[in-house]
């Protein structure tokens, strides 16, 4: 009990070790993912009182409170709506026992210690944050040019423009028209927002 007391005081029960995936199992963060929908686990940070998950799909932190109380809070950050940013790494001085990697999960600016004989696997970390931050950004400037052409589209087909015997005449074809731009809009939206980076992980996080 003491040392669990001490370790809290000076702030080694969050030194976090990375997981290797035979061991992943052995997370309580485990239990929390969606097989069901092709969720996949591709690192796992476990201190003390914490847990980090990095999925395809998610980045999921177990938070605890201490090292002696077995309380915690989940919480789930889909990459959809809580883009990764701002991501670096805190390497470590000559005492110290570990290194930090810090990004912004959303508005959530987040610091995790991690044990400083884990650097290499550190490093792959920070790379697939980097990129999975790259791609996100290219996703939110594919949308908005997506939408600037969709509506460059319906300008083209505005109505007013048109003498009033033209438009009477061609009712059918100015439907079917605007269906196929909806339609053309609506399926390039669903294969850009593609916000799965397990390939992205895959490439750089090694098993």
């Amino acid at each position: 009990m003491f040392k669990s007391f001490a370790a809290d005081v000076l702030g080694l029960s969050d030194i976090g070790t990375i997981l290797a995936v035979k061991d992943f199992d052995k997370a309580d963060v485990d239990d929390y993912i969606f097989p069901e929908d092709n969720e996949q686990i591709f690192v796992v940070i476990k201190s003390k009182t914490d847990e980090y998950c990095f999925t395809n799909l998610a980045f999921i932190h177990l938070d605890g409170e201490s090292a002696v109380s077995k309380k915690r809070t989940l919480n789930r950050y889909p990459y959809s709506h809580y883009p990764i940013s701002h991501v670096r790494i805190e390497t470590a001085g000559t005492v110290d026992l570990d290194v930090e990697i810090k990004f912004n999960i959303g508005e959530k600016a987040l610091s995790i210690d991690i044990a400083k004989k884990q650097m290499p696997q550190v490093r792959d970390l920070y790379k697939a944050l980097c990129r999975a931050a790259e791609k996100y950004q290219d996703i939110q400037k594919h949308l908005t040019t997506l939408q600037q052409t969709h509506d460059a589209i319906n300008r083209m087909f505005a109505l007013h423009a048109l003498p009033e015997q033209v438009v009477l005449s061609l009712p059918d074809i100015i439907c079917q028209t605007s269906q196929q731009v909806e339609a053309h809009l609506n399926s390039r939206r669903h294969e850009i927002q593609d916000y799965d980076f397990g390939p992205i992980f895959a490439r750089y996080i090694k098993s």
